[in-house]
């Protein structure tokens, strides 16, 4: 089974990028970060015609995120739970029945948290906390369990090309490293660092300075999974050559492969 994850930066802006990495990588599931649209508006017919069931949690210009899959899910959560006051559209999560185990898959939009020191830092650290909460208890259920998604955090200095350049951000920052780690430690592994210690894996390169062309890129999306999951790890791939498409997401797709 596939499981992916993709910040789209904008599902309209980027259907025609969507349809062809769909049809190119076949995911399983694919989670989407950023879709930028709300439920209405999202553009289901073509992707429904390509194979795939739509579940979104969509809001009008910004955030947003969507599950797509070859089945239904059984089971649908929209928000991440914790604040009923938070009006953000960043996490969905579904369930599916595969055989006799139960597979728990999250499209995860955390936030950015810039500037540092500001309203927007303390917002993205209490989220995190929500999302340390729910985890813990979603690892209780012993559920094939992939929190999947855009992050906002550089995990490691080996996560970034320069990792000077993102000592004032809120990626980067302490408190934003420790509570990822916080979060892992709960017993999940970061699929990919499971797989590779390789330098120079990023997933996401700015528009900006030519960060693409420099390969001074950045690794924020990331595949937390469970030790059910992690014991059927077959790989883990970035398709890195996506972002070199016309009109690219700025973030590229990460797969995992998992054992039946």
């Amino acid at each position: 089974m596939l499981i992916s994850t993709f910040n789209i930066n904008g599902v309209k802006a980027r259907l025609d990028a969507l349809l062809a990495w769909l049809e190119a990588a076949s995911p399983d599931i694919a989670c989407l970060q950023e879709i930028k649209s709300q439920d209405e508006a999202f553009p289901r017919g073509p992707i429904e015609a390509l194979g795939y069931h739509v579940e979104t949690h969509g809001q009008k210009g910004f955030n947003g995120v969507a599950l797509l899959s070859r089945t239904p899910p059984v089971e649908v959560l929209r928000g991440l739970p914790g604040d009923d006051q938070d009006d953000h559209s960043r996490y969905i999560e579904g369930v599916w029945q595969v055989g006799p185990r139960r597979l728990r898959v999250a499209s995860i939009y955390l936030p950015n948290g810039n500037p540092v020191g500001t309203e927007k830092f303390s917002y993205k650290l209490a989220w995190m906390e929500r999302l340390i909460r729910h985890a813990e208890a979603l690892l209780a259920t012993e559920d094939d369990l992939v929190l999947a998604g855009d992050y906002n955090v550089i995990p490691m200095p080996l996560d970034a090309a320069n990792p000077q350049a993102w000592l004032g951000d809120a990626l980067f920052q302490p408190e934003s490293r420790a509570a990822l780690r916080r979060l892992v430690n709960l017993g999940l592994a970061d699929a990919l660092r499971a797989s590779t210690d390789a330098a120079k894996t990023y997933t996401f390169w700015d528009y900006q300075a030519g960060a693409w062309q420099k390969n001074a890129g950045i690794r924020i999306d990331h595949l937390l999974v469970s030790p059910e999951v992690q014991d059927r790890l077959v790989s883990v791939g970035i398709d890195k050559h996506v972002r070199g498409w016309e009109k690219p997401s700025d973030h590229v797709p990460v797969t995992i492969e998992i054992a039946a």
